[in-house]
């Protein structure tokens, strides 16, 4: 039996991926029309329900649960109340993040798993891969993440002047954060490209580019990336998951990548 491994639909893994590393991946909730929709987060009991079936599967190897950022969700703190159950079976990490970057812990995690390898391990592995990632998104508009109250309180106030510009935000301190502005989309994905190598300072580097119907724009940043990636990076394209889509709007590309070292602390400008 091995650690089994649970995140939740914002992490936006690939199915094949899913299905390939035995990730349990539990479904956020989309509430309202197709007009008004928002998101609500999992509750401790539909939390602890599928911890309990991931341990009776593993047979009681333990549980990683890798789930969005507190900032942005109740789900972590659900996570909590139900690992507390289990006991030291369960292990929630705090991600502080969303996206692929959740979703490459979760997949760094479960292939130690795989190869046999225990909670602690496991549990070090997810927390290293997290501390090594960055996630930025660029985006048409704000409006529907200012309505969501996922923006931090600096760049609501800011929100109004960033209106006619296409920003680029950041996680941090798992809150949306502006890290960039620009007019154009050229500009705006140069912008990414650079921070990317920036971070991945001459060194191979895995990058997810995650898309909210713009599949044209995420296969440009691809082509963009793998020009100048060092050898031996790998850059994975999927879809933005619809829970993240209702925050983001569409033309969204969000790019998470794991590093082979610690974050820069001095990105650039």
């Amino acid at each position: 039996m091995t650690v089994r491994i649970v995140t939740d639909t914002s992490s936006g893994l690939p199915q094949h991926i899913i299905d390939e590393l035995n990730i349990a991946v539990v479904d956020l909730h989309i509430l309202g029309d197709e007009e008004e929709r928002s998101t609500s987060g999992l509750t401790s009991l539909e939390l602890a329900a599928t911890y309990a079936r991931q341990l009776e599967r593993g047979g009681d190897d333990g549980v990683i649960a890798l789930h969005l950022s507190k900032e942005l969700s109740s789900t972590w703190s659900s996570a909590v109340a139900a690992a507390a159950v289990f006991d030291d079976a369960v292990r929630v990490i705090d991600t502080g993040t969303v996206g692929m970057a959740v979703g490459a812990a979760a997949m760094a995690a479960a292939m130690v798993a795989k190869e046999g390898a225990s909670l602690d391990e496991c549990e070090r592995v997810a927390e290293d891969t997290l501390r090594r990632s960055q996630t930025w998104v660029y985006l048409h508009q704000l409006d529907d993440l200012r309505k969501s109250g996922r923006l931090s309180t600096t760049t609501t106030v800011l929100s109004a002047a960033l209106l006619a510009t296409k920003p680029i935000m950041q996680i941090k301190g798992g809150k949306l954060e502006l890290a960039g502005k620009t007019r154009t989309q050229t500009k705006a994905f140069t912008k990414l490209v650079e921070l990317v190598m920036e971070h991945a300072n001459n060194q191979p580097a895995f990058v997810a580019v995650q898309h909210a119907d713009a599949e044209e724009s995420a296969d440009l940043l691809e082509d963009m990336l793998n020009e100048v990636l060092p050898k031996g990076s790998t850059v994975l394209v999927t879809e933005l998951n619809d829970v993240l889509f209702v925050h983001t709007g569409p033309g969204a590309v969000g790019i998470s990548g794991v590093f082979a070292e610690d974050p820069v602390e001095n990105p650039a400008k």
